[in-house]
């Protein structure tokens, strides 16, 4: 197990490996968005890293970021919770207007990653 802290939310213990879109959405019952299904493409899932930024990246992610001229944030659906890490959710569904989220991101990173 590992800790994920959710600013304004708490610490939880999250299992090796998980998804970190899906530890701040099941285990920080936290309204992250997912619109395009944890799939590295819309970039709705950022999130900012206060402690334990990951040093790797998947291509994937790179590139979407890039894509848009965004810095100083990752998407939460291209990162592993492998290690201690404090994240800010700054990207909810909360006063979007959406009816959800976004489709349900799949338990492993997609597409297959390939790290930077």
């Amino acid at each position: 197990m590992t800790k994920l802290t959710v600013e304004g939310y708490g610490t939880f213990d999250v299992p090796d490996g998980k998804r970190l879109v899906l530890a701040i959405e099941e285990d920080a019952k936290v309204d992250v968005m997912h619109a395009c299904g944890g799939n590295a493409r819309c970039t709705t899932c950022r999130v900012e890293f206060i402690e334990g930024e990951p040093s790797k990246m998947t291509v994937a992610e790179n590139a979407a970021l890039e894509a848009r001229g965004l810095t100083g944030v990752r998407l939460s659906c291209q990162v592993l919770c492998d290690q201690e890490m404090t994240v800010r959710a700054i990207s909810r569904l909360e006063g979007t207007g959406r009816p959800d989220p976004g489709g349900t991101p799949a338990e492993t990173i997609t597409p297959t990653p390939e790290w930077l």
